[in-house]
């Protein structure tokens, strides 16, 4: 059920009979065909479970199922929408990134202190954003959102990648992130509030990181 781009903020997703999708709520922009909406309560395919863990998180931005058979244009704010193909692995998005993706995808939630140690949690608190972070694994497809666009940049063993916090979108691969402190131009400039902190991703895989440090 993979996505088709129709400009960089709508995109367009086939379903039929049998299949599966959820999009945030209020994300369907338009449908063709006998295509039906509802709420979801079940937190996605990871069951109940995965919706206690992201509620817990506040990371329960609120689904809808999306089924029957027709095709559905999403789209939401007017942000930037990527796709993302997975074939296997494991994607880890931002909630209120998350635009629509593969019912087939297993959903979870995974706590961010657990990579980055004292300093990942303390991420949360820096850049408003939740101290867990969405997980979408196996084969399918992801819409994300974000503000200008997206670049995806490689991570390797010997390149690790240094992001703005609040630029960040998503990464994935077999990736291990910490948050680190650093002065810079922000605060030459006096836009810093005294740290410049920096969210750096080492190991192999592959980082989204939007043109903007707006949030969503």
């Amino acid at each position: 059920m993979p996505f088709t781009a129709l400009n960089s903020r709508m995109v367009e997703a086939r379903i039929g009979p049998g299949q599966r999708m959820f999009s945030q709520r209020g994300a369907m922009l338009a449908y063709r065909g006998d295509v039906h909406f509802t709420p979801n309560i079940q937190g996605g395919q990871g069951g109940i479970g995965s919706m206690i863990g992201r509620r817990i998180a506040g990371e329960a931005t609120p689904l809808m199922t999306v089924e029957g058979s027709g095709t559905v244009m999403f789209g939401h704010g007017g942000h930037h929408v990527h796709v993302v193909d997975l074939t296997g692995e494991t994607l880890y998005v931002e909630a209120d990134r998350l635009l629509a993706f593969d019912g087939s995808l297993e959903q979870g939630t995974m706590f961010m202190g657990a990579q980055g140690g004292v300093m990942g949690m303390v991420r949360g608190q820096v850049t408003g954003q939740g101290l867990f972070t969405t997980t979408l694994k196996g084969v399918g497809s992801a819409a994300v959102m974000a503000h200008g666009g997206v670049i995806e940049l490689p991570i390797t063993p010997q390149g690790p990648v240094h992001v703005d916090p609040q630029a960040y979108v998503a990464h994935r691969g077999d990736v291990r992130n910490k948050l680190s402190t650093a002065l810079g131009w922000r605060d030459m400039v006096g836009r810093g509030s005294g740290e410049a902190f920096q969210l750096e991703l080492s190991g192999q895989g592959t980082v989204y990181v939007q043109a903007s440090e707006e949030k969503l």
